[in-house]
């Protein structure tokens, strides 16, 4: 089977976008890994590595500098879809997000976008009830100490066009 194609949709702002320079990894029925340069230059960080988890509901990203130091870990809450008929993912970013940096200080950032978001009638409560959930659980795992299990970023090129 060939590689799916990727899509990351937002609602704030409101856009799909076909992530068509990312590189897949790895991927199997749990997870999807992809290195990837940033889409628009930034100063802070110029690329990174992210693991999908698909059933779990969260995005895990490495962000990294030039010479691959970590800035943070950013972990985005998703929705993940498949087309099969398109062979192709939609991860959509439902809003709440974390970050964690090396010394393990966590933020919680985003939250004010769901209820803006809410209030819009951008989203209903059929996305803020998962995403609450996702966002707890992801909690849950880093503050029992165990937000390194989630770090899988395989250090290979990428996987044949053929699975």
């Amino acid at each position: 089977m060939k590689l799916p194609k990727l899509y990351r949709k937002r609602y704030i702002p409101n856009e799909t976008i076909h992530l068509k320079d990312d590189v897949i990894l790895f991927w199997d029925d749990e997870k999807l890994v992809t290195k990837w340069q940033v889409l628009r230059p930034k100063a802070q960080f110029s690329h990174g590595v992210s693991c999908y988890y698909l059933k779990q509901g969260y995005k895990i990203s490495k962000f990294l500098r030039e010479k691959d130091e970590l800035v943070y870990y950013y972990c985005d809450i998703i929705d993940t879809e498949y087309m099969a008929e398109e062979n192709a993912f939609i991860f959509t970013d439902l809003l709440a997000d974390v970050i964690v940096y090396e010394d393990g200080f966590v933020k919680v950032v985003d939250l004010a976008e769901i209820a803006d978001a809410l209030e819009e009638r951008i989203i209903g409560e059929e996305q803020v009830k998962p995403a609450l959930r996702r966002l707890d659980a992801l909690l849950g795992i880093i503050y029992e100490g165990r937000f390194s299990e989630l770090l899988c970023f395989p250090e290979t090129e990428g996987v044949d066009d053929e699975r």
